[in-house]
């Protein structure tokens, strides 16, 4: 287990938002950062620490991933062509991790993470437990027949706080999802402000 899904929760306090919208979150009753200087007053930060920021906030919402992973996303997405910032949306979002969560069928980004880790997740007809497992258009993606009991699965697929976005198609009673499109950046439902152009900024300066 990483120390970043250790203290998920710290980690909404600590970037300022609460970045998973989450009800429950810590942020909503103590908007400051955690530890003994948090309510401190803070100065104007500069134009590295406004791109660093962006690019926390953007890495840690889509789980732990660790610094090489999201590094190399951003290599993928300058090697593509058209606009870097939506091509590595675009990346980020056709994660297994992300598409299982975007389609309800668990209620956060760690959760995801270990319904495929567990082997619970088919591709195509094809188990796959790898999370940063990149999904296509037109991909069909399935909770296993074993696995379609799971408690976990139902209560998240309950859950009212959020929808499922335009580019996923969620068939609920055979719990699968059918991945329609890569999605543009304006339509990824995100409950806080992201800037990926300033993720941009970050590694290519």
């Amino acid at each position: 287990m990483t120390k970043r899904l250790k203290s998920k929760h710290k980690v909404d306090r600590r970037l300022k938002v609460n970045l998973w919208g989450r009800p429950k979150s810590p942020f909503n009753t103590r908007a400051y950062p955690p530890g003994q200087h948090g309510q401190a007053r803070s100065s104007k930060p500069s134009d590295f620490g406004v791109q660093l920021q962006a690019k926390q906030k953007l890495k840690s919402y889509y789980g732990n991933m660790n610094e090489r992973q999201f590094r190399n996303a951003y290599k993928k997405a300058i090697m593509k062509k058209g606009d870097t910032a939506e091509n590595l949306i675009g990346l980020l979002e056709r994660r297994l991790d992300a598409v299982i969560y975007r389609s309800k069928f668990s209620n956060t980004i760690f959760s995801s993470r270990q319904l495929i880790n567990h082997g619970h997740i088919k591709v195509n007809g094809k188990k796959v437990n790898i999370s940063s497992f990149q999904v296509k258009a037109e991909d069909s993606i399935e909770i296993r027949d074993k696995s379609k009991q799971l408690a976990i699965v139902d209560i998240a697929m309950a859950n009212k706080e959020r929808d499922v976005p335009e580019y996923l198609q969620v068939d609920e009673k055979n719990k699968k999802v059918k991945f329609v499109r890569i999605p543009k950046f304006e339509e990824v439902p995100y409950p806080v402000t992201m800037e990926p152009n300033l993720v941009i900024e970050y590694y290519s300066r």
